[in-house]
């Protein structure tokens, strides 16, 4: 699998996209298994009406995902056909949120959205500035649904439309008591066309204010010049690094338990909606390391191989975020001496997930630049 996701990457990458050092470790843990769950799946068979009856009152909900609806009216118009000749159509799958009892749409977005656009007669999301109406596009001339809306089929067929039904699959995650398997569940049924990366999972499954701030500190211009781009990523590779500056702070480092995947998953879903307060305590305290970072290393400081080294970033950047105040006059002889010293090389280039490791290396980083 870290084959096919590496030639794929570098297949539908860009060219501005920065470069991460290969180390064997972090790609182990990147394309570690989940933990044991106890989850319970069952199908349910909806009719379509009840199905967009669900939909309106805001009982099944869409999470942002990394595009939006994307088929065409044509796409949409076939399923629609599909209901009405009786062919059959690929189940969705539905999440039960835990807190809200919503169902979140995991898999089965365009299916869901083409129907529910057909009951309302218009084709596209209430965001676009213009909404056509939805006439069934691409059916044989012949066919007596050619060119109609939901509102032009005779009573007969607008029962018939209703009442068929498409099976889902409903997903309850019962132990741990938690929602973290949604992650997981996301992960394996939407990595078939396209192989997401782990950031772009997150960002469909954990969207809120949380994932708002990393999206807005992604452009902050002295983490672009730390990184060495000034475009941001395809992929969210840069995304990812500032959940991992967040996720591996202070008292965080004691609790902290391998896989890091797991761990900045739980750590974004923990925070996925701060307060407004805790929001400007982050972003002032990634701001600040930042600059603090970049005026006394320079840039692309971390590049210390062939590219950014995740090990060498995390530990480097917590440690000034903890001395913010005042940096050492010497605080580039003391980091030239962190990046050549032999046991910290050996921290970041082997085993740089495992618990042990982690907090070896956090402890040698500001013992060495700050102490």
């Amino acid at each position: 699998m870290p084959d096919e996701r590496e030639a794929y990457l570098q297949k539908h990458g860009q060219p501005d996209d920065i470069e991460i050092e290969e180390v064997e470790s972090e790609e182990e843990d990147y394309e570690s298994a989940p933990a044991e769950y106890d989850v319970a799946t069952y199908p349910a068979d909806y009719t379509l009406e009840v199905l967009n009856d669900k939909w309106k009152s805001g009982d099944i909900e869409v999470p942002k995902f990394q595009r939006e609806f994307v088929w065409k009216q044509t796409q949409a118009s076939k399923l629609i056909e599909s209901f009405m000749v009786g062919l059959p159509v690929p189940a969705v799958f539905l999440y039960t949120e835990r807190k809200s009892q919503k169902y979140l749409v995991i898999d089965g977005q365009q299916r869901l959205k083409s129907i529910f656009y057909f009951f309302e007669g218009y084709f596209g999301g209430e965001e676009q500035q213009k909404r056509g109406v939805f006439r069934l596009e691409g059916l044989s001339q012949k066919s007596r649904w050619y060119k109609k809306t939901f509102a032009e089929f005779d009573e007969p067929d607008q029962r018939k439309f209703k009442n068929s039904v498409l099976r889902a699959f409903i997903v309850q995650q019962l132990d741990p008591q938690d929602d973290t398997s949604v992650y997981h569940i996301f992960e394996r049924l939407n990595t078939g066309g396209t192989l997401l990366t782990n950031q772009e999972v997150r960002n469909c499954v954990y969207g809120g204010k949380f994932n708002d701030l990393l999206n807005d500190l992604n452009t902050y211009p002295h983490w672009r010049e730390i990184l060495g781009r000034a475009t941001e990523d395809s992929r969210q590779k840069d995304k990812e690094l500032i959940l991992r500056f967040f996720t591996l702070q202070g008292e965080n480092i004691k609790k902290y338990e391998k896989p890091l995947k797991d761990f900045l998953n739980k750590f974004m879903r923990r925070n996925r909606n701060p307060s407004d307060g805790d929001l400007k305590i982050m972003r002032a305290d990634f701001e600040s390391t930042c600059r603090a970072v970049a005026a006394a290393l320079g840039k692309k400081p971390f590049h210390i191989k062939a590219g950014l080294n995740s090990a060498v970033f995390d530990s480097v950047m917590a440690a000034f975020s903890a001395h913010l105040r005042k940096a050492p006059e010497d605080i580039q002889g003391r980091y030239e001496s962190l990046v050549n010293n032999p046991d910290y090389l050996k921290l970041v280039r082997s085993g740089t997930t495992d618990d042990e490791t982690v907090r070896k290396r956090f402890e040698l980083a500001e013992k060495t630049l700050f102490q």
